[in-house]
């Protein structure tokens, strides 16, 4: 069970609590908490340092578009305030987080609190996942917590943001009203959320589709800058369901992790030297993923240096390992100059309009990777076209792209998510044990149950790893996986075998709940591991879970095709 379901999420909280934000003429100073939805439908902060680079970024380009006319910023690279972050992107115009290793989607929002707030002060409260880390609630329960603890109200029923949970916050104990279960809660104190300045008074009633809703409520119109399609665009009418929407749009900042800086660059928002918050510096020292974050995210290199000759070596020595031990790895993967040659054509003349989305610099420009990936057999000004769904990049950021991740010959195109050639991921070697019995789930009463048991060791992460040759640890296994035993769920689980054997239902990472690093994670493949409750979204019944997971499956590449071949 999670300790909280996301029932509604208005921009502001309901009227008369602390975390409603400021209201039309207000003066008061107030902080910018901007915060990302998982796969539950639950809002979780950025830590302070985050939103400050976050808020920083979208200021300084609210100014410039006061000044000149032109529009936000198109993207903010998370990397550039925490190096853990590096693979994820906000796009601003849609509002949604984007995972480049994984074209993984999420809603993103941004609120406003006074800043005496619990926001201001940095104070995040937090409940104990079943992993025995700790997850913090979104900053709107967090204000009312630490507002019900500053007037000496020991107890706080949640339903008035839509929970269903009583907090007792000197006992720090959060149950759950249906059930009557426990779990314990803790107050935290973190960097302070950043002080902004709101260029117009912001609503607090019904959001309409002004650029302030729009900003503050994560809904809003979708702007006409896309020349590709949009597809579910996440926005607060939707995000209870708690599933990924899936966004296609040219104006993504697709940066294989830290893109260097660029000279008059448009994807690197140019800051203020002097600014008062002190943001990590890309490149730097990591400083490790809290389990406050939620973020899910491999300790990634920041960099894409030119592997050396004893890198290079110690890479083929482990994949020997690998292949004598497993079986997995037993072809030496594709030369990347080939892989990009197979799938793309190259173009003679460049679209003079259009920007490669990858480094954010125009087609008829050079490679924004020129200094960063060389290749003698491929040009920085070389364009070519995905040969399926014709969108055209810089050949080299291509390379760039495929080089920096698993280099299984396979390429993703990071537009539209179509997959070229087959795409295997990096989970650890394992077991996939199958079995049926007659109890039926909830929702799926006219069949039996089919049981999923996921069997992984701890073990050494190999060259397509984070960081080859440490340990990796394995919590949680075996693991219990749950379908209906029908023609869907069938369907569902010879796609989920083959998905296996490709090694796509985990990877080595960070995890989004207890906040450890170098250990085995599910990898966007959602899967249900509870029977007969689904108060934690991990169980049934779920509608749509079997439709969900078969999209889930078609973004990596498997689909019924491959069960033809």
């Amino acid at each position: 069970m999670a300790a909280a379901q996301e029932a509604g999420s208005s921009s502001a909280g309901p009227s008369g609590l602390p975390g409603s934000a400021p209201g039309h003429g207000s003066n008061s100073p107030a902080v910018a908490v901007w915060e990302w939805q998982d796969e539950f439908g639950r809002w979780r902060p950025y830590r302070g340092n985050v939103c400050s680079y976050i808020e920083q970024v979208f200021q300084a380009s609210q100014q410039k578009g006061r000044r000149s006319g032109s529009g936000l910023v198109s993207s903010i690279p998370l990397g550039h305030a925490d190096p853990v972050l590096a693979p994820y992107v906000i796009d601003i115009p849609s509002l949604t987080q984007f995972r480049q290793d994984t074209g993984t989607m999420r809603a993103v929002r941004r609120h406003l609190f006074p800043g005496d707030s619990a926001a201001g002060q940095g104070i995040v409260w937090e409940w104990q996942n079943d992993e025995g880390g700790w997850s913090p609630y979104e900053m709107k329960v967090c204000v009312l917590l630490e507002e019900a603890r500053a007037q000496n109200h020991q107890q706080v029923d949640l339903k008035s943001l839509g929970y269903n949970y009583i907090v007792d916050v000197v006992a720090q104990v959060q149950t759950n009203k249906n059930t009557s279960f426990r779990r314990s809660v803790q107050r935290r104190l973190d960097t302070p959320y950043p002080v902004t300045t709101s260029p117009a008074p912001l609503h607090t009633g019904v959001a309409c589709s002004c650029q302030q809703c729009w900003l503050n409520s994560g809904t809003g119109p979708i702007t006409t800058r896309y020349r590709h399609s949009m597809i579910n665009v996440p926005n607060s009418s939707t995000a209870h369901q708690g599933r990924t929407a899936s966004v296609s749009s040219s104006s993504i900042g697709f940066v294989p992790y830290n893109k260097p800086t660029l000279s008059g660059a448009r994807s690197t928002p140019r800051l203020n030297a002097q600014s008062t918050w002190a943001l990590p510096q890309a490149g730097g020292p990591s400083t490790g993923l809290s389990a406050s974050n939620g973020v899910s995210a491999p300790a990634l290199p920041v960099k894409m240096p030119k592997p050396s000759k004893v890198n290079q070596a110690l890479a083929g020595w482990w994949r020997s390992l690998a292949a004598s031990v497993t079986g997995l790895m037993t072809a030496t993967p594709t030369e990347p100059e080939a892989v990009v040659k197979k799938y793309l054509e190259e173009l003679k003349g460049s679209p003079a309009d259009e920007d490669c989305i990858i480094c954010m610099e125009k087609l008829s420009s050079p490679s924004g990777y020129a200094d960063a990936c060389e290749c003698s057999t491929i040009k920085p000004e070389t364009v070519g076209r995905l040969t399926s769904c014709q969108h055209s990049f810089h050949m080299l950021c291509m390379l760039a792209m495929y080089s920096n991740g698993n280099k299984d010959g396979s390429l993703q195109c990071p537009s539209c998510k179509t997959i070229y050639g087959e795409k295997t991921g990096t989970q650890p070697k394992g077991k996939m044990e199958v079995s049926t019995f007659p109890q039926s789930l909830p929702g799926h009463r006219d069949c039996g149950t089919i049981q999923i048991v996921y069997h992984i060791s701890r073990g050494i992460q190999g060259p397509e790893h984070p960081n080859p040759g440490m340990p990796y640890t394995a919590r949680g296994f075996p693991r219990y996986c749950y379908l209906p035993d029908n023609e869907k769920g069938r369907k569902v689980l010879e796609l989920l075998r083959v998905a296996w054997k490709r090694r796509l239902i985990f990877t080595v990472g960070t995890s989004s709940t207890t906040g450890e690093s170098n250990t085995v994670v599910w990898n966007e493949i959602h899967h249900k591991t509870e029977m007969d409750t689904n108060l934690s979204g991990h169980g049934y019944p779920d509608p749509n879970y079997l439709d969900n997971v078969l999209a889930e499956l078609a973004a990596q590449g498997v689909t019924e095709d491959c069960l033809r071949q």
